[in-house]
C-alpha cells in the first residue's frame, strides 16, 4: 500500500480574529471621521472639518500597520507578501495618472479589484489604501481629502475579497465586473460626502445644513451627487467593467500564478504508511492550491 498524502487546500491571506478585529477598528474610526457632520448641532463648526485630515491621516496609518500585524500574526504572511503588496501598489499609482482628470477614468480600479480578489479581503484593503497613498505622493495630490480616499479605496478592494467563493471563469468575470460598477459609485460617494460638508457656495437645494436632521441632509447630498459627480462616477464604472471583461481573464490567472508561486499560507503535511506495512516507499508530500 503506497503512502497517502493529504492535499491541503488554503487562501493566500485569509482573515483570522485578529485581522477581522484590526478591519473593523479601522473602519469605524474611519466612518465616524467622515461621517460626524451629519449628526453634528447646528453650532458645530463642520466648515473646519478639513482641520481634521491629519488626525485621522495620523490615525489611519498605524490602524493600517495594526492591519498588517494582526494578519501576520493570524496566518504568518511574510516578506513575499509584503514584497506582492508593494509591487501591486506600485503599479495602480502607476495606472491611476493615465485617466487622471478624463471623465473619471481611472484603470487602477479594475486592478483592485482583480487583486482584492485573489488576494482576499484583509490584504486588499491594505492594498487598497496604500496604493492611494502612493498615487496621492506620485500624482501631488496630497491634501484633506487623501484619508478619506485611502479608506474608499481599501473598502474597494476589500469588498472584492469577500465576495462568494468557488466562482471561476466568464462567471467570476461578469460578477467581478458587476462589483466593480457598483462599487465605483460607491466610492464616489464616501469621497464625496467629505468635500460637500466643508464646500461653500452652492445653492440652497444641495448646501449641506449643520443641525438639520440626517435625513434631510442625505437628500440634498443625493442631489450634489447627481448635479456634481455622477459623470465621473459613471465613466470609472464603465471602465472598470469594461477592463474586468476585457483583460480580467489573464489578470486574474497571472495574479493567481504570482500567489501560487509564493506560496502564501502553504501547508506541507505527511502522512506515512500504516502500521504493519513494511517496505513501505519514503514520505510523498501533495500540496493543492485554491486561491480564492
Amino acid at each position: 500500500m503506497s503512502t497517502r498524502a493529504r492535499s491541503v487546500r488554503t487562501h493566500p491571506i485569509r482573515l483570522g480574529p485578529r485581522s477581522v478585529a484590526a478591519l473593523a477598528l479601522v473602519s469605524l474610526v474611519g466612518l465616524i471621521g467622515i461621517g460626524w457632520p451629519l449628526f453634528a448641532d447646528a453650532g458645530s463648526a463642520v466648515t473646519d472639518h478639513a482641520a481634521d485630515a491629519p488626525w485621522l491621516f495620523a490615525l489611519i496609518l498605524p490602524l493600517l500597520i495594526g492591519v498588517v500585524v494582526a494578519t501576520i500574526a493570524d496566518c504568518g504572511m511574510d516578506a513575499k507578501a509584503v514584497a506582492m503588496l508593494g509591487v501591486l501598489a506600485a503599479v495602480g499609482a502607476a495606472l491611476r495618472p493615465l485617466g487622471a482628470g478624463t471623465a473619471g477614468l481611472e484603470p487602477m480600479f479594475f486592478l483592485m479589484v482583480l487583486s482584492g480578489r485573489v488576494l482576499g479581503p484583509g490584504f486588499g484593503f491594505v492594498l487598497g489604501a496604500v496604493t492611494m497613498f502612493a498615487s496621492a505622493l506620485l500624482t501631488g495630490g496630497v491634501g484633506p481629502w487623501m484619508p478619506t480616499q485611502m479608506l474608499a479605496m481599501g473598502w474597494f478592494a476589500m469588498g472584492a475579497g469577500l465576495l462568494p467563493a468557488g466562482v471561476r471563469g466568464r462567471p467570476e468575470r461578469l460578477m467581478l465586473a458587476a462589483y466593480g460598477f457598483v462599487a465605483a459609485f460607491a466610492y464616489g460617494t464616501v469621497t464625496n460626502l467629505y468635500g460637500w460638508v466643508t464646500v461653500g457656495g452652492l445653492s440652497t437645494g444641495i448646501s449641506f445644513v449643520p443641525g438639520d436632521p440626517p435625513g434631510e441632509n442625505l437628500v440634498r447630498f443625493l442631489a450634489f451627487l447627481i448635479a456634481t459627480s455622477l459623470g465621473w462616477d459613471l465613466g470609472r464604472a464603465v471602465l472598470t467593467v469594461v477592463l474586468t471583461l476585457t483583460v480580467g481573464g489573464p489578470l486574474l490567472r497571472a495574479l493567481r500564478r504570482a500567489t501560487r508561486r509564493a506560496n502564501f499560507e502553504a501547508q506541507v503535511t505527511f502522512e506515512g504508511p500504516e502500521e504493519g506495512s513494511p517496505g513501505e516507499a519514503p514520505h510523498r508530500t501533495h500540496v493543492t492550491y485554491d486561491p480564492k
